[in-house]
């Protein structure tokens, strides 16, 4: 019995030390605003489990907490937290706890200010020619994690009082900052694809993000539409984003097959076995923002027709988180499974 406590302690520790950067993706995927109660619990628990995984790696395992950080085809996954925060909190908000999402979105706001410069920094310093391959989608956490503080901000805006007004300016802002990013990286990234070899290897559930950035973004275009903010100045730029965010979503949609094409590529003519990775949550997540978006640009345009795009749409979200959490018990299970054969061996 003693060795298997061992074994369990011994496996417990080698995940933290492994966790994955992009972890937080995972309450990404599960934390869809208008999904039942007993997911937003999956939610907090995933959050609460990943955030003292988190501080713990950084206390056991720091040298290799570090080399992430300073890698530059990794830092940026970073940004699942801001993101998974953003799409916690408005879980949180949505069922009355407005004091506990403005924290949140407190929080938030800080660690992409940290991120934020950080992470370009170490792209900028730290970058070789292949370091940071743009095709790998890193750059793409980022957009969605800056999109995501603009739907949690528009939704506590209220709760600041006197300064509703200046938050809302910086909303816009926000969402200003993540269309940008999104129109460097898809330049990008289509250089990449378009006019350089593409392996296997390159097309990674994570690509499935370049739809949920424009999906956030639309989502966050929606939402600047449907809470007023009593400002002169951005009520008449409504018409802009309203507009934008139309443009925004159709090119979200446009990606859908050229994606699934890809995978058809990748799993059936290349013949590559379709295995359970961390970066599938990364395509659980536009999956499930691609529904809200369509829902809220059918509120903010009052265009019930993309209702039925939505509600399709989240059944396929649905059955995509039901495999991808099956795929990592089942992964989780026979890593455990092997841990304790080695002791047992010995």
């Amino acid at each position: 019995m003693d060795a298997r406590i061992h074994s369990l302690q011994f496996w417990l520790t080698k995940q933290i030390e492994r966790l994955d950067p992009g972890a937080f993706a995972l309450v990404m995927a599960t934390g869809q605003r208008e999904l039942s109660d007993a997911l937003l619990a999956v939610t907090l628990i995933a959050y609460c489990s990943l955030g003292a995984l988190t501080v713990l790696r950084a206390a056991l395992f720091w040298p290799r907490l570090r080399a992430d950080l300073i890698n530059p085809g990794l830092v940026f996954s970073f940004f699942t937290i801001v993101a998974a925060t953003g799409v916690f909190g408005s879980g949180i908000d949505l069922r009355g706890f407005a004091s506990v999402a403005q924290a949140l979105w407190v929080f938030a706001l800080i660690a992409w200010l940290v991120m934020t410069y950080f992470s370009f920094g170490v792209l900028t310093f730290f970058n070789t020619p292949h370091g940071a391959d743009v095709v790998r989608g890193g750059w793409l956490i980022a957009i969605v994690a800056t999109e995501s503080l603009v739907m949690l901000g528009s939704a506590v805006a209220r709760t600041f009082g006197a300064l509703e007004p200046g938050i809302f300016v910086l909303l816009h802002m926000f969402w200003g900052i993540g269309l940008a990013l999104y129109g460097i990286y898809i330049a990008l990234f289509a250089y990449r694809i378009f006019f350089f070899a593409v392996v296997p290897d390159d097309l990674t559930p994570i690509l499935w993000v370049v739809i949920g950035a424009a999906a956030i973004s639309t989502n966050a275009g929606a939402d600047l539409i449907l809470n007023g903010s009593g400002v002169a100045f951005l009520t008449s730029m409504r018409p802009v984003v309203g507009g934008v965010t139309l443009i925004i979503w159709a090119w979200a949609t446009w990606w859908i097959p050229l994606l699934v094409l890809f995978g058809i590529w990748k799993h059936l003519l290349r013949r590559v076995p379709l295995a359970y990775t961390p970066m599938l949550w990364g395509l659980v997540f536009p999956l499930g923002m691609y529904s809200l978006a369509s829902f809220r640009l059918a509120l903010a345009a009052d265009f019930p027709a993309l209702r039925l795009v939505s509600h399709t749409m989240v059944w396929i979200a649905l059955a995509a988180w039901l495999a991808t959490s099956a795929g990592l018990a089942a992964t989780s299970w026979k890593s455990f499974r092997d841990t304790i054969r080695g002791v047992d061996r010995v």
